[in-house]
């Protein structure tokens, strides 16, 4: 067996994780009636327990901030059970999970929203790239969104605030706030998708006024050290990029660094989406650049292999490692890494949407020694 940092224990915040690998939030679009879990996610769940941390897929914090289909969300009593049921078979397999929080903002479609109402945003600008789904999960060209009001925006602090106690309710061991992606909080720091003249909009102070009152918010359910926050820097996914994204970013980060949260995780400049992206991009805003900026734990997703995971580790850009195709077509991922074993290769037409086809069927390393579930079971 190979000797790897990534397999060192690690101190998250007040946490002991087993390991530095962490399975990243990964949308797979499988949840049950009302959009809460269900034993088949459970059992998903629960196969990947031997990462060191579990991010949950993103998860709704209300009927507005729903962005697709089939996605669970972290508002009705309904969801907290499924959810309970899906993170104590994690905790069963001694695993550690965050839930993470989303909002969709404009990246949602009016079949998705209450009353067929129009998706809220900063600003009244859709994406011009990527498709948004329907209800029925028809691929169409995203709405022009309603700008929110200004008094409108303590009740989004307060649906995060509620998701964080319902996560808490649920038995999460913490939770992230989803700032990346083109999602709410990402449109509401980059000038792109942002042109209030209100306290939230203008200034970078102003972008990122939302993002820091929500980290706030759930900081006092939950302290520091079980809250951590994604960031997409470089990310062009849903049409999102900034004037000056170096002097938004370092501000945001330096904010953040003052939290003393459990983790900081940035999404490296390769990824777009849940697809690499090698085009020659404006700004390389990744760990490395993040890392003197940042003393607390960083936690770095970007298409890593077993050996580019190892090395980043190693030369101290981060201190965890997120994984997110690998960790879906290989539930035993520490394991395979441990032994240098091959790995299944994933098949993407079956990332999102479906049911057990490509989401609790991918084998284990040793098929003579199956993985035993007890006590769950598919409905």
């Amino acid at each position: 067996m190979s000797y790897l940092k990534l397999l060192e224990p690690f101190k998250l915040g007040n946490l002991e994780l087993s390991n530095r690998i962490v399975m990243a939030p990964l949308t797979r679009r499988r949840a049950g009636e009302n959009n809460a879990p269900t034993s088949l996610n459970a059992l998903y769940y629960a196969q990947r327990s031997s990462a060191g941390l579990i991010i949950s897929e993103a998860t709704q914090i209300s009927p507005q901030g729903t962005s697709l289909p089939q996605t669970p969300g972290i508002y009705s009593p309904e969801q907290i059970a499924g959810w309970q049921q899906v993170i104590q078979a994690v905790h069963d397999k001694g695993g550690r999970i965050f839930l993470q929080l989303w909002h969709g903002g404009r990246c949602s479609h009016p079949s998705l929203q209450p009353n067929g109402e129009l998706p809220v945003a900063p600003s009244a600008i859709a994406p011009r790239e990527e498709k948004a789904l329907t209800a029925t999960g028809e691929e169409v060209p995203f709405v022009v969104p309603r700008a929110l009001l200004t008094e409108e925006i303590p009740g989004i602090i307060t649906q995060y605030r509620q998701g964080a106690e319902n996560a808490l309710k649920a038995g999460a061991d913490g939770i992230e706030i989803h700032g990346a992606s083109g999602y709410l909080l990402d449109q509401f720091l980059q000038d792109n998708s942002n042109k209030r003249t209100d306290e939230y909009g203008g200034s970078i102070e102003n972008r990122a006024r939302l993002l820091l009152e929500v980290t706030a918010s759930v900081i006092e359910v939950w302290g520091s050290q079980r809250v951590g926050v994604r960031l997409s820097p470089s990310s062009t996914f849903q049409d999102m990029n900034d004037s000056n994204p170096e002097a938004l970013f370092n501000y945001v980060v330096t904010q953040l660094e003052r939290l003393k949260l459990a983790y900081l995780h940035i999404v490296e400049p390769r990824i777009k989406g849940s697809h690499d992206d090698f085009t020659e991009k404006k700004v390389q805003l990744g760990v490395h650049h993040f890392r003197p900026l940042y003393s607390g734990t960083l936690i770095t997703a970007g298409g890593y292999t077993r050996e580019t995971g190892e090395a980043i580790i190693v030369q101290g850009d981060a201190d965890l490692v997120s994984y997110g195709r690998l960790f879906i077509a290989n539930p035993d991922l520490p394991k395979r890494f441990a032994l240098n074993a091959p790995l299944n290769s994933y098949h993407r037409p079956t990332f999102t949407g479906g049911s057990e086809r490509g989401y609790i069927d991918y084998p284990f390393l040793e098929e003579s020694e199956p993985f035993k579930f007890s006590n769950l079971s598919l409905k």
